[in-house]
């Protein structure tokens, strides 16, 4: 697509936001959603539902990672954001002192993490917890080396970016070679080679991989990796950025493969879309330092005393049965009517599911892309995988209805019969 906002009919409101996020903000990436025909300035939003300031409604099935989870501005998470800042008087705090609303979040954290987490150290965002959890796996061991997924994707500071594809790291000259390595994805042959050794300090591992496409392991895999780390003498470091708070179908992803890690990352949801804030869980052990070296890691607005209210709440609000138990409902309700669509669009390749977590493989080099721009058009936000321009993220939230259900696949089924009419 060529030509500036001017020529898209936008109107002076949108173009103006629009130049002035190119000229101040990020220009080639508004350069590049305007070549590819996805507009998106957003305006309005509410529940699982997105409106551009022009107007044009989009149901979210991108739901920027997870963050929106439980819907935008969900309700009961509104008023936890309310009750902090006007019924508790309650604002960043003091990261130095003892602190309710951060002590509460951490005790919760521990009783709602699987095996024996127990620790919580608090971060504004995913980035940055699992840049502190590969910290926090070297101390514990005394190693330095870390392995990650070749297709994983960690988060953009510098730690992080360097583990899995580190192409972004290698830009800023960040990349540590030496002391990150990768393997395939679901090759346990390849893990036992690489912590052989025994210099791997943790496997930092995406439950499912989400800028791969979300592949799905097979149900030896994850529960392989564990087995290697506990005889290599490796942390288990479990990222569930984007598969945590009951996406999956329980309410960490690792629960699914019955994995007990040694540390766990959660952002994004964790925020309930309000209120920056991820948390890196881990065991005593791994924790010791904490009562070493009381300022080992410290952060300003890592676990504000805002945002642990809020996590707070939205945690309460995924642990319920009923919201564990609807996600679960349309999951299936969404799996039949997907392998419906599957049968009628030869486009459509293949499902990959794990719950909400959903990767759509669309035939062609660049077939996401051109079914994310097409989504569009019908009124869906879907983003399509980085590393995978072929496997398009579809992320339905974990509060979603039957009748949302229903409207998303009657949108992706006129989206997926335009693709083929243009190619036809």
């Amino acid at each position: 697509m060529t030509g500036g906002p001017e020529s898209m009919g936008f109107s002076a409101h949108k173009q103006r936001i629009v130049d002035l996020t190119r000229e101040y903000l990020m220009p080639a990436r508004v350069d590049t959603w305007l070549r590819l025909g996805i507009p998106l300035v957003i305006g309005r939003r509410e529940g699982y539902r997105i409106w551009d300031v022009d107007g044009h409604e989009l149901l979210d099935v991108h739901l920027n990672g997870g963050t929106y989870n439980l819907g935008h501005r969900h309700p009961e998470v509104l008023a936890a954001l309310d009750e902090a800042v006007h019924g508790r008087d309650l604002d960043v705090g003091n990261h130095h002192f003892p602190s309710d609303a951060r002590a509460v979040l951490a005790e919760r954290l521990a009783e709602a993490t699987p095996g024996d987490l127990h620790y919580s150290v608090f971060t504004p965002s995913g980035s940055e917890a699992n840049d502190l959890a590969i910290r926090v796996a070297r101390r514990a061991t005394g190693r330095r080396k870390i392995v990650a997924l070749a297709a994983a994707f960690h988060g953009r500071t510098a730690l992080a970016a360097a583990a899995g594809r580190d192409d972004v790291a290698r830009f800023f000259l960040s990349d540590y070679p030496d002391e990150f390595a990768t393997v395939p994805f679901d090759d346990l042959a390849a893990i036992e080679h690489a912590l052989a050794p025994g210099d791997v300090a943790a496997v930092l591992m995406e439950t499912i991989p989400a800028t791969y496409g979300f592949p799905v392991p097979c149900d030896a895999y994850l529960p392989g990796v564990k087995a290697l780390c506990e005889r290599f003498g490796t942390l288990y470091v479990a990222d569930e950025v984007q598969t945590g708070l009951g996406r999956t179908g329980h309410l960490w992803g690792v629960e699914r493969f019955g994995i007990a890690p040694d540390v766990l990352v959660a952002g994004k949801g964790l925020s309930g879309g309000l209120y920056p804030i991820a948390a890196v869980v881990m065991t005593r052990a791994v924790g010791a330092f904490l009562g070493e070296e009381g300022w080992s890691y410290v952060s300003t607005f890592g676990g504000s005393e805002i945002g642990c209210h809020v996590a707070t709440r939205v945690l309460e609000i995924t642990r319920r049965p009923e919201s564990l138990a609807n996600g679960r409902r349309v999951a299936a309700l969404l799996a039949d009517r997907l392998d419906d669509l599957r049968r009628r669009h030869p486009r459509l390749r293949a499902v990959r599911q794990q719950g909400l977590v959903m990767g759509l493989e669309v035939e062609g080099e660049i077939g996401a892309v051109e079914l994310s721009q097409a989504l569009y058009r019908h009124g869906v936000w879907a983003m399509f995988s980085g590393f995978d321009l072929s496997v398009l993220q579809f992320k339905p939230g974990l509060l979603v209805d039957e009748p949302y259900c229903e409207t998303l696949i009657a949108r992706l089924d006129a989206a997926l019969a335009e693709l083929e009419r243009t190619v036809a």
